[in-house]
């Protein structure tokens, strides 16, 4: 074990002192679920990272996401031809790539996993899988079975996870408010994880285990820093209790691609729309920061990136990340909070691309880290969705927003300094 594990093993500590200073109730703060919480996540960690078996399973997981990624390319190409051939490949008429396009190339997987998860949940795999999980949080963890089933859905669905409490959304008390928005924006929804794969596989070739396993990671961090930050003061209508998921079935296989489908569809647009929208802002705030810098003579040093990435910069080194990658790594993981994940994992490729990264040990931590929602713009949609679904609740669910934007940035930092802890070099799971 190197220094730097030692380093990310402290900083597990380190961000939940943060949210333990940030928390508006000590006195009620549940300390069984920390334990339970950080035993889940050492002993996962442990099994991927460490154990023979935990790495087979690991790059099972990971050949099997990769075969289903590439399956998803075969409407893509159909449709868009050279346009949708990754950079460096062929297809089956000599022609060449003309490049990465996001549009083109990684977007549209959005529409293939949005009908493969519809179509889980038509089979009820899904709802028996997320139902098992949530049981062993619920029992272990004495939180209420109704936040447990939202924070498990959030491995595999985004903020449609809501709407399988929707029975117990009126009643949940602030923590599990907080819990539910905390997990929501801690983790990312299998059908945008496409992205991420297509846009580091060629560099990082098991980047898809390690998102899978950032995901599990991340459920019960986001449920330790959200008890933190807001402590049970109430009683939860469904505390220890195992809640059945609450959606609707389609009648036939059809309209269940059909409908995962145009989901994916609505998706993609809404995804697209963001990025158009916050990149020309964060342009404009950008020339207007960099005219100010212009007078105290920092010129195009001065700009959100930047200001994100010092700020980062403290919980970077925590997480364990070597001190030639910081600032580098620091800026990545800054600009999520504005950017989204979408642009850091992108900006995270090409840095390994082009080989601005000197330890695989930060590129490992930063895809962990970067692995949730947790930005400004997801903050707006996942309390519109809560409000549509329960506006009577509407100046609870503004209120604990912000705090659970905070708690769902301290759990994936919490889940970056766990892959850090366990990270191992020469570990089959790496293969870069």
């Amino acid at each position: 074990m190197e220094i730097y594990n030692l380093i990310s093993f402290a900083g597990i500590f380190i961000f939940m002192g943060i949210a333990y200073g940030l928390s508006e109730n000590r006195q009620k703060i549940n300390y069984r679920v920390l334990l339970w919480g950080i035993l889940f996540q050492l002993i996962f960690a442990s099994f991927i990272f460490i154990f023979p078996a935990g790495a087979k399973v690991f790059l099972w997981i990971n050949d099997l996401v990769v075969a289903v990624l590439n399956a998803s390319q075969a409407g893509t190409k159909f449709l868009f031809g050279r346009l949708a051939l990754p950079p460096g490949t062929e297809n089956e008429f000599g022609e060449s790539s003309m490049g990465f396009f996001l549009a083109f190339q990684a977007l549209p997987t959005i529409i293939f996993f949005s009908a493969l998860t519809s179509l889980l949940y038509y089979a009820k795999v899904l709802p028996v899988v997320i139902k098992y999980f949530s049981r062993i949080f619920t029992k272990a963890m004495r939180i209420s079975g109704a936040e447990s089933l939202c924070s498990t859905a959030n491995i595999f669905v985004g903020v449609e996870s809501f709407l399988l409490i929707k029975p117990h959304l009126k009643n949940l008390t602030r923590s599990e408010l907080t819990v539910v928005l905390t997990a929501g924006m801690a983790t990312v929804a299998s059908n945008v994880m496409g992205i991420y794969i297509f846009s580091l596989q060629e560099i990082f070739p098991t980047i898809a285990g390690h998102l899978v396993a950032a995901s599990f990671l991340s459920v019960p961090a986001s449920i330790i820093m959200a008890k933190l930050l807001v402590p049970e003061t109430e009683n939860p209508e469904t505390l220890g209790l195992n809640v059945e998921p609450s959606y609707e079935r389609e009648d036939n296989f059809f309209e269940a691609i059909i409908n995962g489908a145009n989901t994916g569809v609505r998706l993609i647009v809404g995804i697209g729309a963001l990025l158009l929208a916050v990149l020309g802002i964060v342009a404009l705030l950008d020339l207007i920061l960099q005219s100010i810098g212009g007078l105290i003579n920092m010129g195009d040093e001065m700009n959100l990136r930047n200001l994100f990435g010092y700020a980062a910069y403290p919980f970077v080194i925590a997480m364990g990340v070597p001190f030639e990658d910081a600032l580098r790594i620091a800026g990545i993981v800054g600009e999520r909070l504005i950017l989204t994940e979408v642009t850091s994992y992108m900006d995270l490729a090409v840095a390994m691309r082009e080989e601005m990264i000197v330890h695989p040990r930060s590129a490992v931590i930063a895809a962990y880290a970067l692995c949730g929602f947790a930005h400004f713009a997801s903050l707006s949609i996942f309390i519109g969705g809560m409000v549509g679904l329960i506006p009577e609740r509407k100046a609870d669910i503004a209120k604990m927003g912000f705090k659970a934007l905070i708690a769902a940035t301290l759990a994936t930092f919490m889940t970056g300094a766990i892959a850090g802890t366990f990270y191992m070099k020469g570990s089959s799971i790496l293969l870069f």
